[in-house]
């Protein structure tokens, strides 16, 4: 058994510099965020709103350099929705409603979309990485040697990279639903109480999509293929649901801020559902 001097001892490099790249990345969304709000000409609810979820995504960042230090197999799905989710929730704050951008909020964008460019490539090009990304998670055992916690495979069987990236994609789908419905909220405090039974259901059509590809993923991850169908129908109502509620309560502003991360995170979704159909129904290659 090895000891945890010697797991840290041998950490290929490149597990250091991803280390190093997110800890960067996440400081950087942080000052990108504030520079945002300085220069905002209406520091309104629905900017604090946005702004506060989009620095929420810094935690992000901590927690994927625990999973990569961990060497665990959902890095890579999750650093690839977290990176892009990232430079929409951060851009469409850059853009004010009238006017140009500010200057140092377009450099500060800039560095971060580098940055998070730079996470994905690391993830998927690196071959250090890929050596090392591939353990599971620990899980609580009760044996015959007793009642232990330690590394153990998934009983189900091993799923593909596409699939956890659709998994973690559609595990977005909620969060992104509910910052614009919260943001929808403030048009109730401004006397429009017309809105208040769509934001309402905004709100529980959120929660309940929460639970719903919950419970798709679980069964995706099987091998479920009637679990994938019912994804992409699950991803169809959700944008059938979220982008006329930003057109309407939001305008177009909030249709562009608060859809298109979703629409990002849903092609996301089926294109990685659509890469692993691909792959199940290729033959296997010859010996």
């Amino acid at each position: 058994m090895r000891t945890a001097a010697e797991t840290e001892v041998r950490r290929p490099s490149a597990v250091r510099t991803l280390t190093i790249l997110l800890a960067t990345t996440a400081a950087a969304t942080v000052v990108v965020e504030l520079i945002n709000w300085w220069y905002a000409p209406e520091q309104g609810f629905g900017l604090a709103v946005r702004t506060g979820w989009a620095m929420l995504r810094s935690f992000g960042f901590l927690l994927l350099i625990g999973h990569v230090r961990r060497g665990r197999t959902l890095a890579r799905p999750f650093g690839l929705i977290l990176a892009v989710t990232t430079v929409f929730a951060v851009g469409r704050l850059i853009v004010p409603r009238q006017g140009v951008p500010p200057l140092p909020g377009l450099l500060g964008f800039a560095v971060l979309t580098g940055l998070c460019v730079a996470v994905v490539w690391m993830l998927y090009r690196s071959s250090a990485l890929a050596e090392h990304l591939v353990r599971y998670r620990q899980r609580l055992v009760i044996d015959r040697a007793g009642i232990s916690w330690r590394e153990t495979p998934p009983r189900r069987p091993e799923a593909s990279g596409w699939l956890l990236t659709s998994r973690a994609a559609a595990f977005t789908y909620s969060p992104l639903m509910l910052v614009p419905a919260l943001v929808a909220g403030g048009s109730i405090l401004d006397g429009r109480l017309s809105a208040v039974p769509a934001v309402l259901f905004w709100f529980c059509a959120g929660i309940t999509v929460s639970y719903v590809v919950l419970f798709c993923t679980a069964f995706l991850m099987r091998g479920k293929q009637w679990a994938g169908r019912l994804l992409v129908v699950v991803t169809v109502a959700v944008l059938a649901v979220d982008l006329p509620l930003c057109w309407w309560l939001l305008g177009v502003d909030g249709l562009v801020r608060d859809g298109a991360p979703l629409l990002a995170a849903a092609t996301l979704t089926l294109y990685g559902l659509h890469r692993a159909s691909r792959a199940s129904e290729a033959p296997p290659s010859p010996a």
